[in-house]
């Protein structure tokens, strides 16, 4: 017993750890008419390696075969003969590994029901002749398509500007010819076809046709919306009007435009009527007409036309220049949606029901382009936000219009999305005082700012001190900043905020006064006040006592004719003092040298009657010489200021040294006080003259 439980044990071991693969499950089929009859089954990976085989039983239990795979290729195998239609299949698949084998359930199929083939070929899509809003499409039959079999068929269209797709079932007619007929369409608009097909009692479809492109017939224009821009009134009168017109909104592209009719003239008469043609080839930058009209008002219209009519035509009113329009609009709001900015109004005339949405950036240069849009039986309007640029400033006008007449518009701004503003205000510094200065600040210009500006904000920071700022509204350009330190240097800048946040403009260094206007005045007014009490005592005084005065400003001079120094010696008029009469300090050898000593009174009286000696010795020498004595015959001349005379080398101004020596009599003490007359001879020689 025990011996036959050894041999047992590696057998129950091995059944114990054998892995066999997993149970073949959700078998499908396919068959691919006159191709193969595939089967696909899950698990589509197993652990290990595993045998596929496929068993195929048909034509009544009568006939199998089988088809092999292996997991690296794949849960699936393809029969490829053998095939026919109608037929019954059962399907049994088997895996097999190392370990066993595990087979599927048996599974039926009639190919009648799982039989795909190949989608249809479109030849063409085409407008039907004479029938407006019409497409035909042909195409062929798909060749491998069991000829046992009817087909069934699925279209689908849209147009060529949208993505949304219509789709259409019909089954197969045996007439001849594999076409079908669009109806109901929109003219002369675009279509984008393609097709599919399936085998009666068949649940699989084919893959879609290559797309097909055909365009319906066109008809006679429909409607057209007008438009007007004004220019301003010229010096001479007349003012630019600028026509805009497109299509009526909401009408469909109907056929090709050649060209349009516009006909203006005035209101009071219309034999002045003025007509323009223009062609659509010549127009294609935009549907325009820029005319010079005078100062009354003015009617036009327009038409569109092609080969087959025109359309109705839009008349518009041009108001005279003096006109006032009426204003019937009493509030614009606008808001933002998830994808979309609204515009709307309020009116108070109710039987106003035609409304003219008119908008354009806001840009520092005026706009290139005018957008506009007409806008029936509502008082919103709409439109895509992703048709707006953003960080653009939108202005947006509502007009009211009844019978081609225009009113007063209403408007408004609008971003569909704010920033920061791309720069800061450009600042400037004004009116530096002690402890005030004045801050000014230019716009920031309407390309750079993103978004409405909401407020501006100064900071201002001392050096090496605490920063503070002020903020104020919009409409303030200019700031005081008070309470500053005396002789203080500041860093001051503007920020402009919008609702996404704020730029800092430029920085600017200021330095406050030592000293304001007004305490400089104050202080020039109390020094100027004291001179003035000080020049009106001087005054007062010198009423008083005007010898003082006189003394002061005309001192006295004295004549040397009254001086004591002229007093003649004894009765001889040519006896006068000389030097030597003065102190003796004054000839003596041995005290030559300048001692320091009190100067008499009368010493300038002294000099001047030698210098007189001394002219008249430098006369006599001149007349030694062969010249003719200056107290000469001849006629003499008179000067009236006094000269120093030409002086030999070692002589000394003041006359030879022997002090006792008399000389000729002076007529020094003759003149007067304020004219010295000299006698001086008309042939003295040229240098002497020149001297003289």
């Amino acid at each position: 017993m025990r011996a036959w439980a050894l041999w047992a044990l590696p057998l129950l071991c091995r059944a114990s750890l054998a892995v066999l693969p997993a149970k073949p499950e959700n078998i499908s089929c396919n068959f691919y008419y006159k191709k193969n009859f595939t089967c696909t089954w899950s698990p589509e990976k197993e652990v290990g390696y595993t045998w596929y085989t496929v068993r195929r039983t048909h034509r009544h239990g009568n006939t199998s075969d089988i088809c092999t795979s292996s997991s690296e290729n794949g849960t699936s195998c393809s029969f490829l003969s053998s095939i026919t239609i109608p037929n019954n299949y059962t399907i049994q698949v088997e895996a097999r590994n190392a370990d066993g084998a595990v087979e599927s359930d048996i599974t039926h199929w009639y190919l009648n029901t799982i039989v795909r083939i190949e989608p249809p070929t479109i030849i063409s899509v085409q407008p039907v002749l004479g029938l407006k809003r019409m497409l035909q499409i042909r195409w062929e039959r798909p060749p491998l398509a069991p000829a046992s079999s009817d087909l069934m068929y699925c279209l689908r269209f849209r147009t060529a500007s949208s993505a949304r797709w219509m789709d259409v079932s019909f089954e197969e007619e045996w007439d001849g010819y594999q076409t079908y007929t669009l109806m109901g369409l929109q003219p002369f608009t675009e279509y984008v076809v393609a097709l599919q097909c399936v085998a009666k009692k068949s649940k699989f479809w084919s893959g879609w046709s290559s797309e097909k492109r055909g365009t319906t017939e066109e008809e006679a224009p429909f409607g057209l919306d007008l438009w007007r821009v004004l220019g301003p009134v010229r010096e001479d009168g007349r003012r630019p009007a600028k026509l805009l017109w497109k299509k009526a909104r909401g009408t469909p592209v109907l056929e090709k435009t050649l060209g349009y009719h516009i006909w203006y003239f005035p209101e009071d008469n219309t034999s002045l009527t003025e007509t323009v043609n223009l062609t659509e080839p010549a127009n294609t930058t935009g549907q325009q007409l820029e005319l010079l009209l005078d100062d009354k008002a003015y009617r036009v219209s327009v038409v569109s036309y092609n080969s087959l009519g025109q359309c109705p035509a839009a008349t518009l009113r041009i108001p005279a220049v003096d006109e006032k329009a009426s204003l019937c609009i009493e509030a614009v709001q606008t808001h933002l949606t998830q994808d979309q900015l609204v515009v709307a109004w309020q009116s108070s005339a109710p039987d106003v029901d035609t409304w003219m949405v008119e908008w354009f950036p806001d840009l520092d240069a005026e706009p290139s382009a005018w957008c506009w849009e007409s806008v029936s039986g509502a008082r919103n309007w709409t439109i895509q936000q992703d048709t707006l640029e953003p960080f653009w400033c939108y202005n947006i006008s509502v007009y009211p219009m009844s019978q081609g007449r225009v009113g007063e518009p209403y408007s408004v701004q609008a971003y569909v999305k704010e920033g920061v503003p791309s720069a800061g205000p450009v600042t400037k510094v004004e009116n530096i005082g002690v402890r005030t200065v004045t801050i000014t600040w230019k716009e920031i210009p309407k390309s750079q700012r993103n978004g409405f500006i909401s407020s501006y904000t100064i900071f201002c920071q001392a050096e090496n001190g605490k920063e503070f700022s002020k903020t104020v509204n919009t409409s303030i350009l200019r700031s005081d900043l008070e309470s500053l330190t005396r002789m203080t240097s500041y860093t001051v800048q503007v920020m402009a905020s919008t609702s996404a946040g704020g730029t800092n403009g430029t920085r600017i260094n200021f330095k406050t006064l030592s000293m304001s206007v007004w305490e400089i005045c104050v202080i020039a007014s109390l020094v100027g006040g004291g001179l003035l009490v000080l020049t009106v005592l001087a005054t007062v005084y010198s009423l008083k006592r005007p010898h003082k005065r006189r003394r002061l400003c005309c001192p006295d001079v004295p004549n040397p004719a009254e001086s004591s120094i002229a007093m003649w010696r004894g009765d001889d008029p040519k006896r006068v003092l000389t030097l030597k009469d003065m102190d003796d300090s004054v000839s003596s050898e041995e005290d030559r040298v300048l001692k320091p000593c009190s100067a008499p009174r009368d010493l300038i009286d002294k000099l001047v009657v030698n210098f007189e000696n001394f002219l008249e010795e430098v006369a006599t020498e001149e007349s030694g010489k062969g010249q003719e004595s200056v107290l000469g015959g001849e006629k003499n001349e008179y000067v009236s200021s006094p000269y120093r005379p030409y002086c030999a080398p070692g002589d000394s101004p003041l006359g030879p040294a022997q002090g006792g020596e008399e000389g000729p009599p002076t007529l020094y003490l003759k003149n007067s006080v304020t004219t010295r007359e000299f006698l001086v001879s008309e042939e003295l020689p040229e240098q002497t003259k020149r001297e003289i």
